[in-house]
């Protein structure tokens, strides 16, 4: 499971080890960390940011091993969704009810639109989009994308999944 955790350590060196230790030592596998040294906490602490995963049975023997390591845990969250995908969209987006597009992968229960940056030069021509999706794993968000692209055939938009988007498009561009 994904885990995301707001951290607080002592401002003295080598405490990003009491971080790192106890995770390594359960099998975790740190994805991201990020030490604002320089924005101390009222406590006189240095937050950090980290997510990783981890299996979910062990989330309690860590969360131990960080306190007694002197790390205070402030947050702990689980990332349900994991995967992610912009696509963008182009042609009358507003004009075919853009709230049912989103409603529909949000819907899926394995996916949801998480943002949306929205470009629409004049009231009656084309709009653009970058619709963010974020989904519980790699399958989950191939089928989000797939529905995407089959409303935006119906609603006629057209549909660009970013080659980079870990292979999704398959290189392949869909106009609708």
């Amino acid at each position: 499971m994904r885990i995301s955790m707001d951290l607080e350590l002592k401002d003295t060196p080598g405490q990003l080890i009491h971080v790192l230790t106890p995770v390594s030592a359960l099998g975790g596998n740190v994805l991201s960390i990020v030490h604002h040294h320089d924005k101390k906490t009222f406590r006189n602490t240095v937050p950090v940011y980290v997510i990783f995963d981890i299996e979910e049975h062990k989330l309690e023997e860590l969360q131990e091993g960080l306190e007694k390591n002197g790390v205070t845990v402030v947050r702990i969250g689980k990332m349900r969704l994991r995967e992610r995908a912009h696509i963008l969209l182009i042609g009358h987006i507003i004009h075919t009810d853009l709230r049912q597009t989103i409603d529909t992968i949000d819907s899926t229960g394995f996916a949801e639109v998480q943002d949306l940056s929205l470009s629409m030069p004049a009231i009656d021509g084309p709009s653009s989009a970058i619709v963010t999706i974020m989904a519980t794993g790699n399958e989950e968000l191939k089928t989000s994308i797939a529905l995407l692209k089959e409303i935006a055939e119906r609603k006629d938009l057209l549909v660009i999944v970013p080659i980079d988007e870990g292979g999704l498009s398959g290189g392949q561009n869909n106009a609708g």
